[in-house]
Parts: C-alpha cells; sequence; structure tokens
C-alpha cells in the first residue's frame, strides 16, 4: 500500500471505494494535524518518527542544503557572535562561512562544526561542553544548555526537524531540544534552515512558536502552508530555488517579508 511512506490518491481511493476528492479532503486534514505531507498527485506519511542517522540525513539533498546554507550565510553579519546548532544542514553553513573571513565568533554544541570551523582565520570557536551524542557528535545535557546562559549572542542559527504551521518547530529528541531552547534563549536573533521535506512536519520535542524566529531559510515553495503562515507572523522568508520545482516562479530565488 505505501512505499517509502507515500501512496497517491487514486490507489486510496481505490481502496476504501470512495471519490479522489473524498481523499483529498481527508489528506487535508491529516496535514493540518502534521500527519502527513501532500505532494503531487498523493502525500507522504509523517508521524513522529525515530531519527534517522546522521549519515543518511547529511547524505540527503546535499546540493538543496548547500543553496540553503549559501543563503543563511548571507544574512550573517561580519564580526557578530553566531551560535551553530548541530545537525546536518548547519554543518552546510558552517561550510559555507568558510573561506569568507566574517570574523565570527561561534558558540555551538555540534563537534563537526566545531572541527570545520577550527583552522578558519580569525575565526573564535567555543564549544558548549556536555555529553556527546553517538553518532550526532552533538553536545547535549545540562551543561550544554548551561552553557548559553553565561554569552550574549547575536545570532542563532538553528535547525530542526519539523516546521508546522500551528504546532511551531519541533524536534526528535528531547536533549536536542532542551539545548536549542536556550540557545533561543541566548540570542537576539534565530535564523532557522530548514529543507522543504520538513515542512508541514511535527516531531516530538517542540522547541519554539513559528513566529519565535526573525528568519526562515528553506527550499520549500513559497505557498506552502507552513511557509504562509511564518511569513503572516512577520518572519522574514527566504526561499532558494530547488531542483523538486517545476514552475519558473519556483526556479527564482525569492525573499519575502
Amino acid at each position: 500500500m505505501i512505499a517509502d511512506g507515500e501512496i497517491d490518491f487514486a490507489t486510496m481511493a481505490q481502496l476504501f471505494g470512495v471519490s479522489p476528492m473524498t481523499i483529498r479532503r481527508d489528506i487535508e486534514a491529516l496535514e493540518d494535524r502534521g500527519v502527513v505531507r501532500r505532494i503531487l498527485g498523493g502525500a507522504i506519511a509523517f508521524g513522529k518518527s525515530t531519527e534517522p542517522s546522521f549519515e543518511a540525513r547529511a547524505a540527503e539533498d546535499t546540493e538543496g542544503k548547500k543553496r540553503i546554507a549559501q543563503a543563511a550565510v548571507q544574512l550573517l553579519i561580519p564580526s557578530e557572535t553566531v551560535i551553530l546548532d548541530s545537525g546536518s544542514t548547519v554543518l552546510m553553513v558552517a561550510r559555507e562561512i568558510r573561506g569568507r573571513r566574517l570574523g565570527l565568533t561561534v558558540i555551538t554544541p555540534s563537534i563537526l562544526v566545531a572541527v570545520e570551523l577550527a583552522n578558519e582565520p580569525d575565526t573564535t570557536i567555543i564549544l558548549t561542553g556536555g555529553l556527546v551524542r553517538p553518532g550526532e557528535l552533538s553536545l547535549i545535557g545540562r551543561e550544554a544548555e548551561d552553557a548559553f546562559r553565561n554569552y550574549n549572542c547575536d545570532t542563532y542559527v538553528m535547525g530542526v526537524a519539523g516546521a508546522h504551521a500551528e504546532r511551531g518547530y519541533s524536534d526528535y529528541h528531547r536533549d536536542e531540544g532542551n539545548v536549542k531552547k536556550s540557545a533561543i534563549r541566548s540570542a537576539d536573533r534565530v535564523i532557522a534552515v530548514l529543507d522543504e521535506l520538513k515542512l508541514g512536519r511535527v516531531q516530538l520535542m517542540k522547541v519554539a512558536s513559528l513566529g519565535d524566529v526573525e528568519a526562515l531559510v528553506t527550499d520549500g515553495d513559497p505557498n506552502d502552508p507552513t511557509v504562509v503562515a511564518a511569513r503572516e507572523a512577520g518572519v522574514q522568508v527566504v526561499c532558494v530555488p530547488n531542483e523538486r520545482s517545476t514552475s519558473p516562479d519556483e526556479q527564482s530565488a525569492e525573499e519575502q517579508q
């Protein structure tokens, strides 16, 4: 019935003996609850799933993440103090910072981010400390959370596992989520970076409401319900091109406030 978490409307209509229009209405209701996400001709099942491995996430849509990272770096200000989150998309942001000589002070709970920028000229790296998560190589726990109380930061570049119009930003892991909450409190500005597939998703740990961030950078459709809701909440939305996009409007980078 479902392969790789996807199913088409025609198959569901045939299985349940109802019209495709009925299926579409039901899918819309499930999407509002963050259970599925509509795609062309069908839907993808979400649910509060088990976190994929870091290796799997890092290998997924690297070109899309690179475009998101490039747009996010354009929002950074030279010489500011920046918190770089753990996760594959923010690791790509760290890679895009290299060679730009921004002179940043970077505070991070990610060992991978710290290694990525360790030799970057004019860049100061501060690791939060805490318990190391195997695979992720992120730092979690009370030490990681408390570390942010010692710093007044300009910008937090945050990665999340889901963003939903009503449920806000969420993550798979409770301890990771608590570190993100601490980072939000210590930063003057939050930039959320996430790919199209995370839009409409709801995971276990709520991190923030949709309007709690100042900017959202994504390769999602500018007309996606979550993107529209963020814009209406006063969030600066930056949509970058997406290889999955089909229309000319979707192929051009777009910044909307």
